[in-house]
């Protein structure tokens, strides 16, 4: 297909089109002829799959670069790319105090999680940690272990969605599509569960405070 028909199918500009491929996220089409370029529908399935990070995700362009990179190293194992796909996703803009780091650090070997100390949400658990302390709220620090628990369900929901490509991609199958499936579950997966939150705590509220609102009597 013409850069115009897949801007058509992709819903994407084709300035954009032409500046993912020159920055290195989308592949470059075929030349046909002078000034002239096909692409086919691999690039229509990439073009979407960027989108969904930048749109959806919420990635800068030059982090879905480096998430895209690590899918198309085959060299890379599927750890570092999930762990690539952790590390594009937004930090904390100011870095956490050390004393914070230690209590997260230090939660953490509680719950007998094994977690590097590269692992980004250290410093995430840190910030919120500050965050708390700063606006005078230490004591919301209480509600960490109830929200482990539902950490550790989402974790295991995390490896089940992408358990049969992984293993697929171990014994032979497609590691490319294994190592997209990791990226898109991560990345996504984070929007996901921010969408699930907000329709869950209206949900809880009214289950809480309105309890017998549209029952009839």
């Amino acid at each position: 297909m013409r850069i115009s028909e897949l801007s058509t199918r992709s819903g994407v500009s084709t300035a954009s089109i032409k500046f993912y491929a020159r920055e290195g996220l989308l592949p470059a089409g075929e030349r046909t002829g002078y000034n002239q370029t096909d692409y086919s529908e691999a690039h229509l399935r990439r073009l979407r799959l960027i989108r969904s990070l930048i749109d959806v995700g919420g990635l800068p362009v030059a982090a879905a670069a480096r998430v895209l990179a690590s899918i198309d190293a085959p060299d890379h194992p599927l750890e570092q790319v999930l762990s690539t796909a952790q590390s594009a996703l937004p930090q904390p803009v100011s870095p956490p105090s050390p004393a914070s780091v230690r209590r997260a650090e230090e939660f953490v070997a509680g719950r007998g999680w094994r977690a590097g100390p590269q692992n980004p949400g250290l410093r995430i658990l840190a910030g919120v940690l500050d965050a708390w302390a700063a606006v005078g709220r230490e004591d919301l620090a209480s509600v960490l272990p109830e929200y482990a628990r539902a950490a550790d369900v989402i974790a295991e929901a995390d490896l089940d969605a992408v358990s049969t490509a992984v293993e697929g991609a171990r014994t032979g199958g497609d590691r490319a599509a294994a190592a997209q499936t990791v990226v898109v579950g991560t990345v996504l997966g984070d929007q996901l569960l921010v969408g699930l939150r907000r329709i869950a705590q209206e949900n809880a509220s009214a289950r809480r405070y309105r309890p017998t609102e549209g029952n009839p009597s």
